[in-house]
């Protein structure tokens, strides 16, 4: 009934496996991948047939982590998997972005990649897992696919790099000091197709080498995958690209001069109107038959490709008239917002980002329900793209793919530099709202982020700078390097390499790749001209810093203290009565986690004081010998009772009150007096002794012993 094909290997620590033929058959290719016991199937589908007028490739990839893989139920109403988690829509972005430049060029037909998580050990995670299952699936599949691909993730310790982490390992990397690296790398046979990675401050070489190291040890499972596909693969989709030579002589011939001198326009607007106008212009010469042919709009896009990268590689000269390894304008700007906590305006020629940081308590942290379990993030960062910076008219609503994206990478770029929150025990969000858009709005939003919130008086460790390099490379191998690429220059370019750091390191890579890879020396030399922009970029943003931040009027203030552990059912009380009552009188938020760490907030500094005390009034334990101030509650023939520290009470006995005798302790105190006392210790049964005879009882201060005998 089933005719089942299976491979596996020895990969690290782990056994990969392949194993297709036994579920999932109606798809054109199914494979369900197994590392260790993290197990996802990959299924893809693609049409026969391209849709009449289709002039892009429409490649969809959906990764679905499913509860059960990992003995879960979903939270929530409905108990069942809804809208797609933040590490959902990662994860098929980045299998989506290796693969997409390896369908022969052309092909325009959909295709669907859907990968979900079956099983989930919660030691090795399921993203490379499926990036692998996707490659093997694609590859059997017949589609005119020109993989397979690999990937894996990459850990850096003690100097060593380290194959496939385990989840707990990369797990809030900023607060293991002995991991520097969290890198995903994937690519062919031959080249590097894409890089993503969080990193505290490696150096080029180091971060160049742990990319290297990947592609040495993805090899072997492309191997594997190959041998599948020799055993079970299907026939090859019979798909022969268009030729559609003929017509892009036409069009060259009808408009190369035009498009060449659209392309001299150095202004965004003025050049995209005039770009139309040479396209319209055309369109007008040709023929009507050549008017009709569906591959007009990919011969308008080649002619426009060899415009553009032919001065480049050629004369050097860019759209807008830099040199290749130059900077635009840049204008930096904090305080720019009067209310709120920080802001900065961010402005790198025709790109622009309004970055604003609040800060907030315990309770603004972000609850994430993962496979792996329910943790918190204190540090959050929203990227917002919205129609008007492009010019636009367009759909605006919750953020997509690319919002979301963006926003991560930005947050991996700003996370190494963030203060422990044991010394600033705040919660962060930012927000990039991109104003104006011409390349690279991720790395502008990594700059202002920095500048916003350094306005808001976050100590960071240092500035953080992010620049975007272009690549184009020919066919005879020649190639040039673009530093602070345009949107165009991204678009009919070969490569979108994102890198940010500090000037003591990358904390950031982001690459993808439009043509089959790139080498090493190519790589290397990108690494070394972001360097120098963004070293340029971190100068410039230094103007906008005067001195160091105030703290805003307007952020809340917390205060920190650390109780014992044992101690922390006293403070919230059965049922919570206790904390609440603080939170009451004093008016601050207060929060405790199960380490004993309390954070105190409010924008009152009283409050926070009220509370601190009331909270040390239960936690801490009076010392003997000490004086404090108390009310009396109670008073009998024997003495009188005083309230000297929270709830505790202890007797000051008659001969105790004054250096001489008393009838009665009322003949000098009543109730709800305020006096002094003297702990003078415990008696056997650990009855409290307090005395109040040898401190004024004006001052508080401790009389000596003549004072007190008189």
């Amino acid at each position: 009934m089933f005719n089942i094909t299976k491979k596996e290997m020895q990969w690290g620590e782990e056994t990969l496996t392949l194993e297709t033929g036994k579920v999932a058959r109606q798809a054109d290719g199914s494979v369900i991948a197994t590392l260790g016991e993290t197990s996802v199937m990959a299924n893809v589908t693609f049409a026969k047939q391209q849709k009449p007028g289709q002039d892009f490739f429409p490649l969809t990839v959906h990764y679905n982590e499913k509860y059960y893989a990992a003995g879960k139920v979903p939270g929530g109403f409905f108990k069942r998997e809804a809208r797609p988690t933040e590490k959902e829509t990662l994860t098929s972005r980045l299998i989506d972005r290796p693969i997409r430049p390896l369908f022969v060029p052309g092909f325009k037909n959909e295709v669907l990649v859907i990968c979900t998580v079956l099983s989930h050990d919660l030691v090795n995670d399921p993203d490379m897992v499926a990036m692998i299952a996707a490659s093997a699936a694609l590859t059997i599949s017949g589609a005119p696919f020109m993989g397979p691909i690999a990937g894996c993730r990459v850990g850096f310790e003690g100097g060593e790099y380290v194959l496939n982490p385990e989840i707990d390992d990369m797990h809030k990397l900023k607060d293991n000091p002995d991991q520097r690296l969290d890198l995903v790398v994937a690519g062919t046979k031959d080249a590097v197709m894409m890089v993503e990675s969080e990193a505290y401050e490696l150096s080029e070489a180091e971060m160049l080498g742990a990319v290297k190291f990947a592609h040495e040890q993805i090899q072997p499972v492309i191997d594997l995958i190959i041998d599948l596909a020799e055993d079970c693969a299907k026939e090859p989709f019979d798909f022969q690209p268009a030729d559609y030579s003929e017509l892009y002589d036409a069009v060259k011939a009808a408009g190369e001069q035009k498009m060449r001198d659209a392309y001299a326009i150095t202004d965004k607007q003025d050049r995209t109107t005039a770009v139309s106008d040479a396209k319209a212009a055309i369109k007008d010469a040709l023929t009507e038959e050549q008017r009709e042919d569906e591959n007009l709009g990919t011969a308008l896009k080649k002619l426009e490709s060899a415009v553009l990268r032919g001065d480049v590689v050629k004369n050097g000269k860019r759209i807008d008239g830099r040199r290749t390894d130059e900077v635009r304008d840049i204008v930096s700007e904090t305080g720019f917002l009067p209310r709120t906590h920080g802001s900065a305006l961010f402005t790198r020629g025709e790109t622009q980002a309004l970055v604003v940081t609040t800060l907030g308590t315990g309770d603004d942290e972000q609850m994430i329900d993962s496979l792996q379990g329910m943790y918190k993030s204190n540090f959050l960062l929203h990227y917002n793209f919205p129609p008007y910076s492009v010019g636009e008219v367009g759909r605006f609503g919750p953020p997509g793919r690319r919002e979301i994206g963006h926003g991560k990478l930005a947050w991996r770029a700003l996370q190494a530099v963030l203060p422990a929150a044991t010394d600033f025990p705040y919660t962060i969000r930012i927000v990039s709202e991109i104003t104006e858009s011409n390349g690279s709005s991720s790395m502008a939003s990594v700059c202002g982020g920095s500048l916003s919130m350094m306005d808001a008086g976050v100590p960071l460790k240092s500035a953080v700078a992010g620049v975007a390099m272009g690549l184009i490379l020919e066919d005879n191998g020649d190639y040039a390097i673009l530093t602070d690429i345009l949107g165009d220059e991204d678009h009919l370019g070969d490569m979108d390499f994102k890198v940010a750091g500090t000037e003591n390191g990358i904390t950031s890579l982001q690459m993808d790749i439009k043509v089959a890879g790139i080498t090493p020396e190519i790589m290397e030399k990108a690494l070394e001209q972001a360097k120098a922009g963004r070293m340029h970029i971190l100068g410039e943003m230094n103007k906008a810093l005067s001195g160091a931040a105030a703290f805003s009027e307007h952020a809340p203030k917390i205060e920190t203290m650390q109780i014992p552990t044992d101690k922390i059912r006293e403070v919230i009380g059965s049922g919570g009565k206790v904390i609440r009552e603080i939170v009451e009188v004093s008016g601050a938020k207060v929060d405790i986690n199960d380490d004993g760490i309390i954070k105190i907030a409010s924008a009152n500094a009283d409050a926070i004081q009220k509370a601190y005390d009331m909270i040390h009034s239960i936690v801490a334990e009076p010392e003997e010998g000490k004086i404090y101030k108390g009310t009396v509650v109670k008073i009998v023939d024997f003495g009188a009772f005083v309230n000297f520290f929270g709830k505790r009470d202890g007797l000051v006995h008659v001969s105790q009150i004054e250096n001489r005798r008393l009838n009665h302790p009322s003949d000098v105190l009543k109730e709800g007096q305020d006096v002094w006392v003297k702990l003078l210790g415990f008696d056997d049964r650990g009855k409290v002794r307090l005395a109040m005879k040898m401190v004024d009882q004006e001052t508080g201060e401790e009389l000596k012993k003549e004072e007190a005998v008189e």
